[in-house]
């Protein structure tokens, strides 16, 4: 019996810190872009620094320094077995551009210790960017 409560005491913390980790603001830095084609062919790379910030109700992205997009979050499927080393977020959001609505998916995945981040935007299947993430920074 107390193995038993060990092991659902230990389960349930281990969920609480995966969970946690969902509902905190988080930076993510890279220092070079892919653009990738359907096939996953990288067709493109530029060398250049991206912050990526994602909190509970916004992404925002800035390029070189120089800020991009900010896009409302719609949805958020979050799904860490270790925190930013090993698991998937999904992140479905709205940006306003020239006054139309843009959909984007950016999907975070972390495989054997190493972050991407794939962006794609709903309109335009055939020009998705993924990058590496050098960085990782969790704020209060």
């Amino acid at each position: 019996m107390k193995k038993i409560i060990l092991t659902l005491s230990l389960l349930i913390g281990i969920s609480a810190v995966t969970f946690a980790q969902c509902d905190k603001t988080i930076v993510l830095n890279s220092s070079h872009t892919n653009h990738i084609d359907e096939s996953g062919a990288i067709t493109r790379t530029d060398d250049e620094t991206a912050e990526i910030a994602i909190d509970k109700s916004a992404v925002n992205i800035a390029v070189n320094g120089e800020h991009k997009i900010t896009a409302n979050i719609t949805s958020n499927t979050c799904n860490w077995s270790l925190p930013f080393k090993e698991g998937k977020s999904v992140i479905k959001a709205v940006a306003d551009h020239d006054g139309q609505d843009k959909k984007m998916t950016i999907t975070i995945e972390g495989k054997d210790g190493k972050v991407t981040l794939l962006f794609e935007l709903e309109d335009e299947p055939g020009d998705r960017i993924k990058v590496a993430i050098d960085k990782f920074v969790e704020k209060a």
